[in-house]
């Protein structure tokens, strides 16, 4: 396996706020462009993303819609509160959870389970509306993640509506409701967090795209928690490649045109939709648990729009399969040179061959 990069994180560049907090528009982030055929790097801004794509280009978004997946419990023998991040649906009321520390408000940012403390409680109570979490095992192996089962009132993403939040973490210093935590083109809700690389879009970027002969067709990824631990590889996630994506994504290859996919999610489910004996990729509705790596390598993305990802984060290993070390390693340089702000609420990097 590839050596991770290796390069420390100046807390500053923690985006600590979406960007209509520091007074910019959605799309008025700042953009690194990055050619593999260089290596050359140029910086610019996410609203002048038309600039950088062609006529016969296929963006590919994802149209997954994040939940109020945070909740905080109460340990009914105790009287403790316990913070829990909802990550996946499994159905029949099964969910893969993350139990956290719970920090200093109920709208305050959890912690990670310490791993020195007893093991989180085997039940939890959510609310005076008799709804609770069951603890049942500990998921594929996981230190962090647990098996669950979840009894709610009525229509689960309804209720989290009501009474969960939006998954934070301590760089953002502030609750913003769960608009913020949404893109435009969301279709359905399912995401514990943000599929956050498509954030900058506005109706005007997509409308751009559109009239120079850029095609924007979806998938669907509903995506789990991003705090993976250092080493942790993502986990099985739902996915679904419709028809008509698939159509147009072999379409484009044929024609010349390049595929360039909106966030690492969307990697992921178009690579999940390859088929190797035919060289294309068909419909896909089910689960992926397949890992992009460089030794993989990818099949069908061309090129990519992703935010900026942590030393230990397993996304780098799938931007070094798309990008190429080389490139990697000078777009990370760079982005800590320029002060390009991280996270969900920060800039972003759009790789091209």
């Amino acid at each position: 396996m590839t050596a991770r990069l290796v390069f420390d994180l100046p807390p500053a560049l923690e985006a600590a706020e979406p960007p209509e907090g520091r007074g910019l528009t959605r799309d008025g982030v700042r953009m690194m462009v990055a050619y593999r055929s260089g290596p050359v790097i140029r910086h610019s801004t996410f609203a002048l993303l038309p600039h950088y794509v062609e006529p016969g280009d296929l963006v590919v978004i994802n149209t997954s819609g994040t939940m109020a997946a945070a909740l905080v419990g109460v340990d009914p023998g105790t009287g403790r509160l316990v913070a829990v991040h909802l990550s996946t649906d499994l159905g029949g009321g099964e969910w893969v959870v993350e139990p956290r520390r719970a920090g200093g408000s109920l709208d305050g940012p959890s912690e990670r389970w310490p791993v020195d403390e007893p093991l989180p409680p085997a039940e939890l109570r959510l609310g005076e509306d008799g709804a609770r979490l069951e603890l049942l095992g500990p998921y594929m192996g996981s230190r962090r993640l647990w098996r669950a089962r979840l009894t709610v009132p009525g229509n689960v993403v309804s209720w989290l509506a009501v009474h969960g939040r939006p998954i934070r973490y301590g760089y953002v210093q502030r609750m913003w409701p769960l608009t913020t935590y949404q893109n435009v083109y969301v279709t359905e809700p399912g995401s514990a967090e943000m599929p956050s690389a498509g954030r900058p879009f506005t109706p005007e970027v997509i409308t751009r795209l559109v009239a120079k002969g850029v095609g924007v067709t979806p998938v669907l990824l509903h995506t789990g928690v991003a705090s993976l631990e250092a080493g942790e590889t993502p986990y099985p996630e739902r996915v679904r490649v419709p028809s008509s994506t698939a159509r147009q994504v072999n379409a484009t290859r044929s024609a010349g045109g390049r595929v360039i996919a909106v966030g690492t999610t969307v990697v992921r489910a178009l690579e999940s939709a390859y088929e190797e004996r035919s060289r294309s990729i068909r419909p896909v509705d089910g689960w992926t648990d397949l890992v992009v790596t460089p030794e993989r390598g990818v099949r069908v993305v061309d090129g990519m729009l992703t935010g900026w990802h942590e030393p230990e984060a397993s996304h780098l290993l799938m931007l070094e399969a798309v990008a190429g070390r080389p490139l990697l390693e000078v777009s990370y340089r760079a982005s800590l040179a320029e002060g390009y702000l991280w996270h969900e609420f920060g800039d972003v990097h759009l790789i091209l061959p």
